[in-house]
């Protein structure tokens, strides 16, 4: 007999003579003459009962069943008496499939904090929220890759490995072939130059964009900061797209456009799942969502920004200056207390941005942008990028960069250039976002963190 998946057998529209479910015990309950067996597969956030009938067999099956063992059940799927469920299975055989320690079993029938989850992350995904979280990353994965099939949008898979920083940050992880503490130069190590993980794709996608138009890459990027918060691990995915023969706002209207259709597709594919954090993680999530959604997004410019940062009453852990980077906390008070929405802040003094932004006329700004969105802060940053060849090698000779690492960059401006922008939208933010929970480690399934590489 083929095996019904839970959500389906729990959705059924009529009762069925035969089915067949397997999954991971939740509960067991014996009686006299008869046990209830609750089942979950990780298909769906509900747990399916079955009420099967003692017989000397049975009973010797179920002997060995405990709390997170693996099995499998046939039977009847029944209209159910009892309450807060539909259907429930009449079970007439169980197989014992995997036995689960009940003696070291450590997830017991209560709720465990995301500290003690962590660290048994490999099995935290058969918990209720953890189940929920991951169904939700996987529907989001998917929703993306849709967003951008829809507008035309071709995917490119841009290189994990690279030889140059996109961000000029220097935070990058080196990749080497040598033993450790060889004295070999780089040009003996197995590309012949120094290698870095990559702390985005952005650069290589331009290439793609300026010649097959409308581009974006999905995958994971990396960055060596040796970062604590709840917002900063040293591995995360990122989305960027790339839009050409466009300008910023072109690219502030793309990210809007981006962040609504997500949120709805996961409230309208992830409903129970969402519902679950809605309740339990953050009873503010609904309404912050509603507002994403209700209204468009706020636009100032990084001077105005300034401007009302430092007028308002609110005191801040860090002083508020024109040229400083915003810090998080005066993110949320853009869009948590002043706007009361997500906002957009752009033309950013030129000394905090890379050195691919588009310089503006002022020749103290750049044509960068962020969305800042509640809870989170930042969640989009990105640019219209410079096309000028010469503009744009001035500002690499003014950041000292070395030319010769980017010669294929400047081809791209040398040969058909074209205006064109883009972005960076932290993947697992978004998953904050539309969760509301907080810590990022807590969105990821195996987190990578400043000594902690456990799984």
């Amino acid at each position: 007999m083929k095996r019904t998946k839970i959500k389906y057998a729990l959705n059924a529209q009529s009762p069925m003579d035969e089915i067949l479910v397997k999954g991971w015990v939740r509960t067991k309950r014996d009686n006299k003459g008869f046990s209830f067996v609750e089942l979950n597969d990780g298909s769906c956030l509900g747990n399916i009962q079955t009420v099967i009938d003692h017989t000397p067999e049975i009973e010797q099956v179920l002997a060995e069943v405990g709390t997170g063992a693996s099995v499998a059940i046939e039977g009847a799927l029944v209209e159910s008496p009892g309450k807060g469920q539909k259907w429930e299975i009449r079970g007439t055989s169980i197989e014992l499939i995997g036995e689960a320690d009940q003696e070291t079993f450590p997830l017991q029938k209560k709720r465990h904090s995301d500290e003690f989850l962590r660290s048994i992350a490999h099995m935290r995904p058969r918990t209720n929220k953890y189940g929920a979280m991951f169904r939700i990353r996987s529907e989001l994965a998917q929703a993306v890759h849709k967003f951008f099939a829809d507008k035309d949008f071709f995917y490119i898979h841009t290189p994990i490995i690279t030889g140059s920083d996109c961000e000029g940050a220097g935070e990058m992880f080196r990749v080497t072939s040598l033993e450790a503490g060889s004295q070999l130069p780089p040009e003996e190590d197995f590309f012949g130059k120094p290698s870095q993980l990559t702390v985005s794709g952005q650069l290589s996608v331009e290439m793609f964009s300026l010649s097959l138009g409308d581009c974006y890459t999905f995958g994971p990027t990396f960055r060596a900061e040796n970062s604590n918060t709840a917002r900063h691990v040293a591995e995360f995915w990122m989305i960027e797209p790339e839009i050409v023969f466009a300008d910023l706002s072109d690219d502030m209207d793309l990210g809007e456009e981006m962040i609504k259709y997500l949120v709805t597709h996961i409230l309208d594919h992830c409903a129970a799942d969402v519902e679950l954090f809605a309740k339990w993680v953050d009873k503010s999530l609904m309404p912050t969502l509603e507002t994403v959604l209700k209204d468009s997004f706020a636009r100032i410019t990084y001077t105005e920004a300034i401007d009302i940062l430092t007028k308002t009453k609110k005191k801040f852990d860090f002083p508020v200056e024109w040229g400083m980077d915003l810090q998080t906390e005066h993110e949320r008070f853009l869009c948590e207390e002043k706007f009361k929405k997500p906002v957009y802040v752009y033309d950013y003094p030129k000394v905090i941005k890379p050195f691919y932004m588009r310089m503006n006329d002022d020749n103290k700004t750049v044509a960068a942008m962020d969305c800042l969105v509640p809870r989170i802060g930042e969640i989009i940053g990105g640019s219209q990028r410079e096309e000028r060849l010469a503009v744009l090698i001035n500002r690499m000779d003014e950041l000292g960069l070395d030319k010769e690492a980017y010669w294929w960059y400047l081809d791209s401006r040398r040969y058909g250039t074209a205006p064109h922008a883009g972005f960076g939208m932290g993947f697992e933010r978004m998953l904050m976002l539309v969760t509301g929970v907080a810590n990022i480690r807590d969105v990821m399934p195996f987190p990578r963190t400043p000594n902690s590489l456990e799984f």
